[in-house]
């Protein structure tokens, strides 16, 4: 059956060539949405087994997290930046959980899940989701979740006001952009619980900082965070 089934998916990859969304190479058998080498190549950060490492050095004196962490690195022309690309902008949404499982295997082996109770996306507007049909966020979340066999709150931290977008913007005004359009609707599932905070990227960090600070208002919330991607900036 499987000797069929192989046969069968050569075929049609022989009349719709699956191209990896990385680097664009064909995909062979066994590969789906990303090709054998650029999930090698693509460089982990190791953040998460590093305690003062750059993301978390980024929230430094701007809001109390626990600990946090990146995948890889955010930069022009790398391959998870093609990869974040295609999720945010082509509706490959399949990428988003792929990339959050492979990350949440390392989160969980690493240790930095073992004190985590739930995890928790940067929320979009609901009228941004309903143009992009869904948030990023929440699929790459749901991907972590499905490596560490935690929840996922995506009703508790809603986003109320539609900001305008943070390409091009100064850090200064990226942090005005964001600050105050968060809101905790429903503290009880978060009451006393460490949560894990999830974006697709972090640059500036501002968007982070504004979600961690309404959090923060729970009573004996705890947060920590982690991004598919790091942007040096």
């Amino acid at each position: 059956m499987n000797y069929l089934y192989d046969l069968w998916d050569d075929f049609i990859s022989l009349l719709f060539p699956r191209k990896c969304y990385a680097c664009g190479s064909h995909l062979v058998r066994n590969e789906s949405l990303i090709c054998t080498e650029c999930y090698v190549v693509i460089p982990r950060t190791n953040y998460h087994t590093l305690t003062d490492n750059p993301v978390a050095q980024l929230f430094w004196g701007r809001c109390m997290i626990e600990k946090a962490a990146a995948f890889s690195y955010y930069n022009k022309g790398s391959r998870i930046r093609k990869l974040i690309h295609n999720l945010k902008y082509k509706g490959i949404r399949e990428l988003g959980y792929e990339l959050g499982r492979i990350y949440g295997l390392s989160l969980d082996s690493s240790g930095f899940m073992d004190d985590i109770d739930l995890i928790i996306p940067v929320p979009l507007h609901p009228e941004k989701k309903q143009i992009r049909g869904y948030n990023q966020s929440e699929i790459i979340s749901f991907g972590i979740a499905d490596a560490v066999h935690l929840p996922v709150d995506v009703n508790s931290l809603v986003r109320t006001i539609v900001s305008a977008t943070q390409t091009k913007r100064s850090r200064y005004e990226r942090w005005t952009n964001v600050e105050g359009i968060f809101e905790v609707i429903d503290p009880q599932p978060i009451m006393r619980k460490h949560v894990l905070l999830v974006d697709d990227v972090i640059t500036t960090g501002s968007t982070i900082e504004s979600c961690v600070n309404e959090l923060l208002k729970t009573e004996g919330v705890k947060v920590s965070v982690v991004a598919l991607a790091f942007a040096v900036v």
